[in-house]
């Protein structure tokens, strides 16, 4: 079960958050491109703050999302961020 989680969370889970990631930033570029582009049109520019705004806030939740399934495999699948030292202190300073 730990390989199948593994292999899904590595094929599938990742690629797509970074797809999504990759999309929410393309959305933010294009935000800032027309807010320089329309400088004068305040419509215009309305828009694009809308679209910067929606493109950090995309980021910032693809960022999370990619976060939380790195802690979620590392901690309860594969022990990664578990505690790997036991014994006492001159053991662990060996």
């Amino acid at each position: 079960m730990d390989k199948f989680i593994t292999a899904v969370s590595n094929e599938i889970l990742n690629p797509f958050i970074t797809l999504l990631f990759a999309f929410a930033l393309i959305v933010f570029i294009a935000g800032i491109v027309r807010a320089i582009a329309n400088g004068g049109d305040e419509e215009a520019r309305t828009t694009a703050k809308k679209h910067i705004l929606y493109g950090l806030l995309g980021m910032f939740i693809m960022f999370s999302a990619f976060a939380l399934v790195r802690l979620i495999t590392g901690t309860f699948i594969t022990g990664k961020y578990g505690n790997q030292t036991q014994g006492t202190l001159e053991q662990i300073q060996k």
